[in-house]
């Protein structure tokens, strides 16, 4: 949601710090909103034209900032990185990171702190809105269950008890994940071997036919022709992601949207896949995606129906005892 509205032309510039990516060469201005920092940051860091829309993200951890209230809540240089249309954030040593994340032991392994840093953030979104649990990639689920319950008590505003029965809940997210992909595992297993039987009967069955060169060759390339080229540049984790057992549960709902939007004979192509079984995945990550929203829209429902049901204040619960 926009919500830069104009009021963010009212406010005092805040002091921020960006670069681009994959460069050391950094520069700080002020700005009093997301669109102002945009543009500024076309300008400092020279970026064509033809290279916007940009994305501003958080140097530390890749956080993508797009809402104004967010941006606003951030501290004084807060160091950004803008990416440019289709370029994907990378870590970066020299990346201090925000100042409410800078006060990390130096002595910490880099790795830990890295850890350390990322359930914050995926704490902080949490906070934001509960029912974001549904949108979340299974690493971020692991993240929050990994994380002390002390800390992440502290970070979400909410008692130990809540907090652990939270963790609780998330494991259970991911079990029903886990569950639902050994499942689907072990169909695809079964229906491949009624195949591979089919497939014996049908040639003790067939006379010996003739062997069609450009039949086989139309076979290999799986339908994948140069017009399948991907529009949507899909990263690497993603594509890994793309190659494991039911990868729509693993997926963030970003990711899955990028997958969605792809074209199955694109997928096929960038993964040595055949159509059929691109086409079969890419089927599972639009349901998959459906679910999730589906989820959300009813879990907002459910929130909207309660917060309509104004609760008796305790006043008037003690007068109507009294008439009795």
């Amino acid at each position: 949601m926009d919500t830069s509205g104009g009021s963010a032309d009212n406010l005092d510039p805040k002091p921020c710090v960006l670069r681009r990516n994959g460069s050391r060469e950094q520069h700080g201005v002020a700005a009093s909103g997301l669109k102002e920092l945009r543009h500024k940051a076309c300008d400092i860091l020279a970026i064509d034209k033809s290279m916007e829309p940009i994305t501003l993200v958080l140097a530390e951890d890749g956080t993508i900032v797009d809402d104004e209230d967010y941006f606003l809540c951030l501290p004084s240089n807060t160091k950004f990185v803008a990416l440019t249309r289709n370029e994907k954030w990378e870590y970066s040593n020299m990346d201090g990171g925000t100042a409410w994340l800078c006060q990390e032991s130096v002595d910490e392994d880099e790795t830990d702190g890295r850890v350390g840093l990322k359930w914050k953030n995926v704490a902080r979104q949490l906070r934001e809105d509960l029912s974001s649990i549904i949108l979340m990639s299974e690493e971020d689920l692991q993240v929050l269950i990994d994380a002390p319950c002390s800390d992440l008590a502290l970070e979400l505003a909410q008692s130990h008890v809540k907090t652990q029965g939270l963790q609780n809940t998330l494991q259970q997210v991911l079990d029903k994940r886990e569950e639902a992909r050994q499942s689907k595992q072990l169909l695809e297993l079964y229906l491949q071997a009624l195949d591979k039987e089919g497939s014996l009967l049908t040639k003790q069955a067939e006379p010996e036919a003739g062997f069609f060169p450009e039949e086989m060759d139309e076979v290999d390339t799986g339908g994948v022709s140069p017009e399948g080229a991907s529009k949507i540049a899909l990263s690497n984790q993603i594509l890994s992601a793309l190659k494991k057992p039911s990868p729509e549960l693993s997926l963030s709902s970003q990711d899955l949207e990028l997958v969605t939007q792809e074209d199955p004979s694109a997928l096929a192509s960038a993964l040595s896949w055949d159509k059929e079984r691109a086409d079969a995945v890419h089927r599972a990550c639009v349901q998959e995606l459906a679910r999730r929203h589906q989820q959300l829209q009813s879990l907002h429902s459910l929130r909207n129906v309660s917060a309509r049901k104004k609760p008796v204040p305790l006043e008037d619960q003690s007068s109507s005892k009294r008439a009795k």
